[in-house]
Parts: structure tokens; C-alpha cells; sequence
């Protein structure tokens, strides 16, 4: 199984621990876990999952292998920075005392931290990833300042060398393009953004979802579970066009979700069904992997004539 740390290689991440004069403050302490609390706005669900259970079994079996990172709560004890699964493995593996680091962060700086640690993770979900890009651009908007004269834009203000929005693409890895759709993301009501994290809506089609009112939303969802068939990119864009006219309706919606869409194939392989075939370390990805390796050999050798 991986091991369950952090990587400390992004440059916010890293400029964080750089930061901080007080060194002492680094070293790791035993914590009675009833002390930890969840960071207020964590956007990274903890779920009870077979990653879980293979974390659990791991720390009653090694211990906690990366120290949780905390900084004082106003109200007394810890606020957890990273290692909000660790905790909760920790709860549920019986362990009383874990070890921390506890850090004297401000606010904007531990939102920071919490979202580039989280991001190391391998399987994060839209919804996880959307609502963390929002805390995080707003926290470096924040520690930049008002914008300046020269700085037309209202959306992402200087930050250190250059735009929040521009500094954050290249941090994460992702397009400023792409890092503005995720945050979108997070107009959408709950059970959209739901279908969204099941890869029922496409990404595309959930951002122009997005700019439609939680009414019309509503009555989106209403459609989709009528027709059993959620919107097809064009059809969502229809409804954002409908909507931004004033004229988007119930009828209308339920008219535009019953335009008949192109038929496609779709092949849905359950991770569940498909475990009993792969090593149990084997993440999705190399199962992904390995499943498209084995099609292509199988072409192959359709392709070639018979001997």
C-alpha cells in the first residue's frame, strides 16, 4: 500500500514550511486525537471506503507513518491541515495518540496548505476539486491585496510574481481555463454536482448547468430523472442560452431534454466487479491501464491472418 504522506514538493506548499521562522514549532508531538478537530471549510470528503479500510489496516499494523499537520483552534486543541483520513483511520483503528506537527498559521496560509497537501491525493473527485480551487484562489487573492491601478482585472489580483489565477495554473498543473470551470462547479445544487462526482454529466455540460438559478436547476434534475438520460453538452448549452433569455421554464426544459441526442455506446465496468481480477495495491488507474494493454493485444491478434 502507498504510504499515506505529503508531498512537500509544491512551491506554496513548500514556501509555507520556508516561512516559518520558529523551527521549534516543526518538531512532532503526540496529540490525544479527541484534541483534533476538522479544518472549518475542508472541502475533502473522508470517506469510509476500501481505501480506508487499507489505511486503517495499515496503521494498526506500522503506525501512523506521516505526522498530521495542525495549527492551535481559537476554541482550544488542534485544527487538522492535512491528514483528515489519517485521523479518521486513526479513530477507527483505535489509536488514542497520534503524531502532529503543529504549525502557527494564518487562515489564508492554512487554506493554502490544506488544499496543496489534499491535491497529492490520487482519486479526487470534481466536487473535491472544485470547492478546493475556490478556497485556494480566494485565500491568495486575499494574501495579495486590493489589486493596483495598473491591474485591470478584478477576478485574479497580483500575487507574489504574478496573477493569483496564473500562479495557481502552474502550481497545480492545470489551465486557468480549467481551474475557472472547476470552481463553476460549485453554482451547482447538490444533486447535480452529485451526477457530476459519478461521471453521469460530463464536465463540460455541468459548467453550463452552472449558470442556470437553482430553480431551473431543479427542475433540470426533475427532467433528467424523467427521462432517465442527463443533458448532452448541446443540450446543456441550449439551457444555459434559454435561461440567460428569461424564457427557461419547466416546459422548455422538459422540451430541450427530450430532443433526441445522437446514440452512443457506452461501457460502464463496476470497480467492484472488477477487483477479484487485479492485485488488491492495484489503484484504478494501472487497472485502467492494464485493461487497455490487454484490448490492444486482443486487436491485434484479430487483425492478423490466421497461419
Amino acid at each position: 500500500m502507498a504510504r499515506q504522506g505529503v508531498n512537500i514538493g509544491l512551491t506554496s506548499y513548500d514556501d509555507i514550511f520556508k516561512a516559518d521562522d520558529s523551527r521549534d514549532m516543526d518538531e512532532i508531538r503526540s496529540v490525544p486525537l479527541s484534541e483534533l478537530k476538522p479544518f472549518e471549510e475542508q472541502p475533502f470528503k473522508v470517506l469510509l471506503d476500501e481505501s480506508m479500510d487499507e489505511l486503517v489496516d495499515s496503521i494498526k499494523e506500522s503506525g501512523v507513518l506521516s505526522p498530521i499537520i495542525a495549527r492551535p483552534h481559537k476554541d482550544g486543541g488542534y485544527e487538522i491541515l492535512s491528514g483528515h483520513r489519517r485521523a479518521k483511520a486513526c479513530e477507527l483503528a483505535g489509536i488514542e495518540n497520534v503524531p502532529v506537527i503543529v504549525k502557527n498559521l494564518d487562515d489564508d496560509t492554512a487554506t493554502i496548505l490544506l488544499v496543496d497537501s489534499n491535491l497529492q491525493r490520487e482519486n479526487i473527485l470534481p466536487s473535491e476539486k472544485a470547492y478546493a480551487y475556490r478556497l485556494k484562489l480566494e485565500a491568495m487573492k486575499r494574501k495579495a491585496g486590493r489589486p493596483s491601478k495598473e491591474n485591470a482585472s478584478q477576478i485574479a489580483t497580483n500575487y507574489v510574481k504574478g496573477r493569483s489565477d496564473k500562479l495557481m495554473a502552474e502550481q497545480v498543473g492545470e489551465s486557468k481555463d480549467q481551474i475557472r470551470r472547476y470552481i463553476r462547479l460549485t453554482e451547482l445544487i447538490d444533486p447535480i454536482m452529485n451526477m457530476v462526482d459519478e461521471k453521469k454529466i460530463p464536465l463540460n455540460a455541468a459548467v453550463e448547468l452552472s449558470y442556470l438559478g437553482s430553480r431551473e436547476q431543479a427542475e433540470v434534475v426533475k427532467a433528467i430523472n424523467s427521462e432517465e438520460m442527463p443533458p448532452s453538452i448541446e443540450q446543456a448549452k441550449k439551457l444555459r442560452r434559454f435561461s440567460e433569455n428569461g424564457q427557461l421554464n419547466d416546459n422548455v426544459v422538459l422540451s430541450i431534454m427530450q430532443e433526441q441526442k445522437p446514440e452512443k455506446i457506452r461501457v460502464v465496468l463496476k470497480e467492484d466487479s472488477l477487483r477479484k481480477y487485479f492485485p488488491k495495491s492495484y489503484t484504478p488507474k494501472q487497472m485502467e491501464d492494464t485493461i487497455k494493454k490487454l484490448l490492444e493485444k486482443w486487436a491485434r491478434s484479430r487483425s492478423e491472418p490466421e497461419r
